[in-house]
């Protein structure tokens, strides 16, 4: 029976006369969010949890108020939280498989939820397994299948067949990258140098290769500066992604990424880039499942070069999403070098839409107003409000038949109906940085924001 107002009301009034009942607060946060008042829900579950703030039914009904809101980070900050605990709700771990389906994480997905159901079969959500590719089956999900001898993978775990990377020479340098002085200064160190004078770095018993991890906001230039470094280098560069590595039958995987290794030892100097590499170094401790702890230990023993040397192979890897990653990807060794690419500061902003705007119609445009007026605007961002500028711009040459320049004017008003995609980002990491930073890995991101 869904509650009336009247039900709202004499809950508001029980709690003035018991301010620290909490089965009352939960009884009227529930009741706000069946009613679809989602905002009041969240302010209810939040004054609960002022009161017993390790509630874990009250954490949850937090995090499905957030979900309600299409708040998809905060919900997600709340359920990862609460799936640390000892013994974290069966529903947490379906909340949280809905909450990585929202943000395309389909195989972690596909993880938690199994996770849940078999903890607890009741929780289990018919739209949510269609969703992720899982037979709905008693216990909430298709068993294992074998397939001509060979066992395949369980559903929200299929891809397309393996394929050899194309290698390819880029032709961007540094030059084409706008700011980012600290990072590319970082990659100087460890790539660049090494790459430029093998003799003096080997006296020291420093091998050419490594490492680098980049973690940051969505758009804010990190596969562009992988690109770019391989150009500086004069290197060979493979672009890897999670398609061109997870196979739907056991073991493939693991050979595939076998196999990409191999070819860039094959090709050094090479930059191997992994982009979201989260995906596929995902924290062991998030699965039930040994085949994705398969193919992260194979991850690592490519890093560290077992079989085969690594010398002359760069590895680059970006993710938007550090804290999900195993925590052995951060070993000496392997990403030992951990870069925090923020948003393009001032300077950067200017230098970026200089290089946007070259080779197209412009007159006399004041880039150091338009980087002041761009503040936490990601790379893709700017190019977004150029964009938008230049379709303006069409629709009026086309209504004219004139062609006319490119103002600073019409980069404001492009500017002014943008609205900067780091910020949800930022409000996600800065939980992590605060409460999940034991080894100093996200100070930067507390100094960005001066906290």
């Amino acid at each position: 029976m869904i509650p009336s107002d009247e039900t709202i009301k004499a809950l508001r009034d029980a709690l003035n006369s018991s301010p620290g009942n909490i089965p009352l607060h939960k009884h009227l946060a529930q009741s706000l969010l069946s009613l679809g008042r989602f905002e009041d829900a969240e302010a209810a579950y939040r004054e609960a949890l002022a009161i017993a703030p390790h509630h874990a039914e009250l954490l949850l009904g937090l995090a499905r108020s957030y979900f309600q809101q299409q708040k998809y980070s905060p919900a997600l900050v709340v359920i990862e939280e609460m799936l640390t605990a000892t013994e974290p709700l069966p529903a947490a771990y379906v909340w949280h498989a809905k909450l990585l389906a929202k943000t395309g994480e389909l195989q972690r997905a596909a993880y938690q939820y199994r996770q849940g159901v078999e903890l607890d079969a009741s929780v289990a959500d018919a739209e949510l397994a269609r969703e992720l590719g899982l037979a709905a089956a008693p216990n909430g999900y298709e068993e294992d299948e074998v397939v001509d001898g060979r066992v395949r993978q369980r559903a929200g775990e299929q891809f397309g067949e393996p394929f050899e990377q194309e290698i390819e020479r880029p032709k961007t340098n540094f030059d084409d990258v706008g700011g980012m002085q600290s990072v590319k200064e970082e990659i100087r160190m460890k790539i660049i140098l090494p790459l430029a004078h093998p003799e003096m770095f080997r006296a020291y018993g420093k091998t050419v290769g490594g490492g680098i991890l980049m973690f940051g906001p969505p758009g804010c230039g990190k596969t562009h500066l992988a690109r770019a470094t391989a150009g500086e280098v004069k290197a060979n560069f493979l672009s890897i992604g999670i398609s061109d590595v997870l196979d739907m039958w056991i073991g493939s995987s693991e050979k595939n990424l076998h196999e990409l290794f191999e070819q860039g030892r094959r090709n050094k100097p090479c930059v191997l880039f992994f982009d979201e590499v989260d995906a596929l170094g995902a924290s062991r401790a998030d699965m039930r499942q040994c085949g994705g702890r398969h193919l992260i230990n194979q991850f690592l023993s490519e890093l560290d070069g077992i079989e085969m040397a690594n010398d002359g192979l760069l590895i680059l890897a970006a993710t938007n999403a550090p804290w999900h990653l195993d925590s052995a990807f951060r070993r000496p060794g392997r990403f030992d070098r951990i870069v925090f690419v923020p948003p393009p500061d001032v300077e950067a902003r200017s230098a970026i839409l200089r290089i946007m705007v070259s080779g197209k119609p412009s007159d006399d445009i004041d880039f150091d107003q338009l980087a002041k007026k761009t503040n936490d605007f990601s790379g893709a961002d700017l190019k977004a409000v150029v964009e938008r500028a230049i379709e303006a711009k069409l629709t009026e040459v086309v209504t004219t038949g004139k062609l006319q320049p490119l103002r600073t004017k019409d980069l404001l008003a492009a500017i002014s109906n943008t609205k900067p995609s780091t910020r949800e980002w930022f409000a996600s990491a800065r939980n992590y940085a605060l409460y999940s930073n034991q080894g100093g890995t996200y100070d930067e991101i507390l100094k960005y924001l001066k906290i």
